[in-house]
């Protein structure tokens, strides 16, 4: 029996570690980053430097320096994570999913308005995108400025060098509130949009639709996590976060701290006063800068030094 139990965690994680390139929904699919390649030289071609394409894209620092090797084993180590702890958890998203569908129809009756499922289809993906955004830059906000949740927060500031796996470093404690945010407001969306449904529409197929995700990442999402400076037109600025954007927010510089905190939209920075847009930034090196600290310079110490420092 205990055999048979790790062989099945073997073969978990060997297909959650193999998902990251061969699976649509991961940041890091092999198409977005064949989409990102394609971008990346219109940013060089744009940019005429003296060097090679592959010179510049595949510098060696960017790729197998000490701070790029971390961020390979924290997805290594979180994938474990995902296996052991994360992953029983998810059911609780469907569960949350006809507890709202459930709860609204004893307290509501049955919902009698006709809306047509494609209409549905769009809305339920437009308020699944919003929504968590929304939460999202909260939550990133909070775990730049609760000093407790910054010393979890800051293995992912701490690599000093960008490329698209810098987006899986990540304390397995963040790792795990970001994923409790994703279980209850995708379960809670879902089981209204459900309901609205009133069986027009399968539960299977709200949780497939994932088209705006897959647009966001179709067009250069890895490359928020690298040295390619991609920009967006200045008013695009203020309601999509372009990938340089992202790198500002990377930068070791104090007046960037804490800025441009969206994942998808601006609009959430443009409100709340933290948007920096790219044209008013030359120059940036990304780590933590004034907050260095040795105790985030390894793996090891990356994992460990949040609880030390408590």
């Amino acid at each position: 029996m205990l055999i048979e139990q790790l062989g099945e965690i073997v073969n978990d994680y060997r297909d959650v570690l193999s998902s990251y390139l061969l699976s649509p929904r991961k940041r890091v699919y092999a198409l977005y980053l064949i989409t990102s390649l394609l971008l990346a030289y219109y940013v060089y071609r744009k940019s005429n430097l003296k060097i090679t394409f592959f010179g510049y894209l595949f510098k060696r620092e960017y790729w197998t320096s000490e701070s790029a090797i971390v961020d390979y084993l924290f997805i290594l180590f979180n994938t474990l994570v995902k296996v052991l702890v994360i992953a029983p958890f998810l059911i609780y998203s469907l569960t949350i999913t006809e507890g709202v569908n459930e709860y609204l129809i004893s307290s509501f009756g049955a919902f009698s308005v006709d809306i047509s499922p494609i209409a549905l289809s769009i809305t339920y993906t437009l308020s699944i995108v919003i929504v968590t955004d929304f939460f999202t830059y909260i939550i990133h906000h909070l775990l730049h400025r609760v000093p407790f949740l910054w010393k979890f927060h800051k293995v992912h500031h701490s690599a000093t060098v960008l490329n698209p796996f810098t987006q899986y470093r990540i304390h397995p404690v963040e790792l795990i509130i970001s994923n409790i945010k994703g279980i209850v407001i995708k379960g809670l969306i879902t089981g209204l949009f459900f309901y609205i449904a009133n069986g027009s529409i399968s539960l299977l197929t709200f949780l497939g639709i994932n088209i705006l995700d897959f647009a966001f990442m179709f067009v250069g999402a890895n490359l928020r996590h690298s040295h390619v400076r991609l920009k967006y037109f200045d008013f695009l600025e203020n309601i999509l976060i372009s990938p340089f954007q992202h790198q500002i927010h990377h930068s070791n510089k104090k007046e960037h701290f804490d800025t441009n905190l969206g994942s998808r939209l601006a609009i959430w920075d443009y409100l709340f006063g933290t948007l920096i847009k790219s044209d008013s930034v030359k120059e940036i090196h990304f780590g933590l800068g004034e907050r260095e600290d040795p105790n985030y310079n390894s793996f090891r110490k990356n994992l460990l030094a949040p609880f030390k420092r408590l």
